[in-house]
């Protein structure tokens, strides 16, 4: 046998060479909606059939994992749903608020999104680490009924171990606490805060993976980069914010990543409280009593406040591609400027088509990205698609001062995008994420003004300083872009 082996091994290496890349290129041409990412894989497969195959099955999200991902959340998703239908926002409202192209946005995220866009809301906006921390950790310990924590990176560092205290101390309340935890962004400091969360008799789970043996590596691309604090069912956190000192002046100077976050209150919660409890059965199988996490009645009647809605997205069959929908929608519609801030800046051909088509149709089209980025490679990978929206009028300015990981879109001075979406292939096909439409006149200029006094202490990209760099590093950008999908 053995020799018979030695003789035909490189026979037998061929046969399954064959097998695995013709089994792998049949499933990426049935399943890759895209002609170059499909061009891309096959090319892969036939240089290296068995090798590529195994990347293949390592990081190309295909249909078959999204549709296991799909079938365990919706096993875990045997709760009713929360809805108070009347706070739902009629058409006419929003006509008459925010005229036609309001209109059409509220039709599109009806069409698109299963959460509805709901009236009696208000937002506070929370500037940088210190006001955050300090809100939720205030919230924490005024909470009598329940709280549950969803993050993508909770660090084991000063300000992980004031929230863990404070969670603990809400447990000695008998207060209903739940902490959920991506597997990635469980493992960013070491010892993780999980053991520690553990210790003091908080109930932990895990997205998607576990600490101790390792990540699911066939999913390990399908992270949650959702931050939801959920205190009594009376208000909400959210935003681009993670649990570490690093975002704290207080704790780590002027270096500090600068952020933004959000305190919610109203009827919207609702919609949260779902996305959240979702998570939470889909990661540790329990069902949470639908009794200690119930929403109050708002305090607005319905037709007031801010109109809202949730967007929920991610990799599974159901909220795939949400987010790119809206962002879509929305600059296809603007009518006088649009303004974005975001640490990542990787729009695909759609959302680059659609930025290009508006500054070509007199939009004001002004996009803040750091100056000096957290992720060199991502840094590399945005300087090649710089020159596809400054050459058609787009203005891409890189702001001065410590990295800003903050997240906002203003359009028209009415619609707002926050939340957790990062403008870039990760966050708008792989992750699941969090985010708020935000329909508000008042709200919509504070964000636009937040975003402009950025632009104020900023330089702006010019095309000729694009082509004067040096050839080699324009030749890197461009080989780093290649793998901006999974940057």
């Amino acid at each position: 046998m053995l020799e018979l082996m030695m003789i035909y091994w490189p026979y037998c290496l061929a046969a399954l060479s064959f097998i695995f890349g013709l089994t792998a290129a049949v499933h990426v041409a049935m399943t890759k909606k895209e002609v170059r990412t499909a061009i891309g894989w096959v090319g892969v497969l036939i240089l290296s059939p068995i090798l590529g195959s195994i990347i293949y099955s390592m990081i190309g999200v295909n249909r078959i994992r999204r549709k296991t991902v799909t079938l365990h959340r919706r096993k875990a998703s045997h709760f009713g749903q929360f809805h108070m239908r009347t706070y739902d926002v009629p058409v006419k409202f929003v006509r008459k608020k925010f005229g036609r192209y309001g209109v059409f946005m509220k039709k599109l995220g009806d069409k698109v999104n299963p959460c509805y866009q709901k009236s009696g809301n208000e937002i506070h906006i929370l500037r940088g680490g210190d006001q955050a921390y300090n809100a939720i950790l205030s919230a924490i310990e005024k909470a009598e009924r329940s709280i549950f924590l969803e993050t993508y990176i909770f660090d084991h560092d000063e300000i992980g171990k004031k929230i863990v205290k404070a969670l603990a101390d809400a447990v000695k309340r008998r207060v209903v606490v739940r902490v959920l935890i991506d597997a990635v962004g469980a493992r960013y400091s070491f010892p993780s805060i999980v053991h520690v969360l553990k210790k003091h008799g908080v109930q932990v789970g895990i997205f998607n993976g576990n600490i101790i043996i390792g990540l699911r590596l066939p999913y390990a691309n399908l992270r949650t980069h959702r931050k939801i604090i959920i205190i009594d069912g009376k208000y909400a956190f959210t935003g681009g914010m993670n649990i570490r000192a690093g975002c704290s002046v207080s704790l780590s100077g002027m270096r500090a990543f600068h952020d933004v976050h959000f305190c919610v209150k109203g009827p919207v919660l609702q919609d949260l409280f779902h996305v959240a409890l979702e998570d939470w059965a889909f990661a540790s199988g329990e069902t949470l009593n639908a009794d200690l996490w119930s929403i109050p009645s708002p305090l607005l009647p319905s037709g007031k406040g801010m109109f809202v809605r949730v967007v929920s997205s991610g990799p599974d069959d159901r909220n795939m591609g949400i987010n790119h929908r809206m962002l879509l929608g929305a600059f296809s519609t603007a009518e006088r400027s649009i303004l974005i801030k975001t640490p990542y800046l990787l729009p695909d051909r759609e959302l680059v088509s659609a930025l290009v088509t508006a500054a070509r149709r007199g939009v004001r089209v002004n996009i803040v990205v750091p100056d000096k980025n957290n992720l060199r490679l991502v840094d590399r990978a945005m300087h090649a698609q710089f020159d596809q929206l400054v050459r058609d009028n787009c203005r891409i300015w890189r702001s001065y001062g410590p990295f800003d990981h903050s997240k906002l879109i203003s359009i028209d001075n009415y619609w707002v995008y926050i939340g957790t979406s990062n403008v870039d292939p990760r966050s708008l096909r792989l992750n699941f994420e969090i985010d708020l439409e935000v329909m508000d006149r008042k709200f919509a200029k504070a964000i636009a003004y937040d975003i402009r006094c950025s632009i104020e202490n900023a330089r702006e990209i010019k095309l000729g300083d694009l082509e004067k760099r040096p050839f080699f590093s324009r030749l890197l950008d461009h080989i780093v872009w290649l793998g901006s999908p999974y940057l």
